[in-house]
């Protein structure tokens, strides 16, 4: 069996057409870094007439299968957007499990990281986040720190907008006065 297929039994078949695939990349040539924004988990599980929770659940075992493996492949950057700023007007319930779902995969899932050599960090509006979120963001974080793998970014209480501003108030903190002109802005 080929080694990257180990532990994902069930999830891509060794005869499948995943495996297959996978089977024809040349690994020199994916991409640095790749982006994902997870959505979908509520429709997913309205079609299949389960509650709403049960699609975030599922949600996250299909992160787990993305991000181990995508540290097989050796991916140097991944970035999954996990929530929005959007988010935080659904249902007050509804955005609680989300932040319980989370702890619960950073407390059970931080060996995984450990395991492949996964450098965990987090962008967006990370103070907006309940503190007991924080602070276990920041515990793996920390814990993660000295891992020389794949970076794993989250992306949290985001947007296109507020990105955009973030990014402008920072640059005008640093001592830039307006007009900012285009090399002014570092990429």
């Amino acid at each position: 069996m080929n080694p990257l297929f180990e532990g994902f039994e069930g999830i891509i078949a060794p005869d499948g057409p995943e495996a297959k695939l996978i089977e024809k990349l040349d690994l020199s040539c994916l991409p640095r870094h790749i982006a994902i924004i997870m959505d979908g988990n509520g429709r997913w599980a309205g079609l299949r007439r389960l509650p709403r929770i049960e699609g975030h659940r599922a949600g996250v075992k299909a992160v787990k299968a993305v991000v181990e493996y995508a540290a097989r492949l050796t991916l140097p950057v991944l970035t999954l957007y996990a929530f929005s700023s959007e988010n935080w007007k659904r249902p007050q319930r509804e955005v609680n499990t989300l932040w319980q779902l989370l702890k619960r995969y950073l407390r059970s899932d931080l060996g995984t990281l450990q395991n492949n050599n996964i450098r965990f960090d987090t962008i967006g509006r990370i103070p907006e986040l309940p503190p007991t979120v924080q602070e276990q963001l920041l515990h793996v974080i920390r814990e993660t720190s000295s891992n020389t793998g794949m970076r794993l970014f989250l992306a949290l209480s985001y947007s296109g907008r507020t990105e955009l501003v973030d990014a402008f108030n920072q640059l005008l903190a640093s001592g830039h006065r307006a007009p900012i002109r285009a090399r002014d802005i570092e990429t």
